[in-house]
């Protein structure tokens, strides 16, 4: 049975990010991604994000489907 939190919070955390809605809102209204380009390959994750991400999306997890909120989110144009 898969027990990972299904939040943005909980993913936030696990990315080392603060975790609150007010920083999560913050984060997505600083950042955007190019059309066409992943999630994780996005310029402003560290290595370690980027490692978490690339993983959690192989996984197809809670975490994945957190992943596709997240990329969602910061996909606009």
């Amino acid at each position: 049975m898969d027990t990972t939190p299904s939040d943005l919070s909980h993913l936030f955390a696990q990315l080392g990010l603060a975790d609150s809605d007010e920083a999560i809102e913050s984060f997505i209204g600083a950042h955007s991604i190019e059309p066409n380009t992943c999630i994780s390959d996005a310029k402003f994750w560290s290595d370690s994000q980027r490692a978490f991400i690339k993983e959690a999306m192989s996984l197809d997890n809670n975490w994945t489907e957190l992943l596709d909120q997240l990329d969602a989110r910061l996909h606009r144009e």
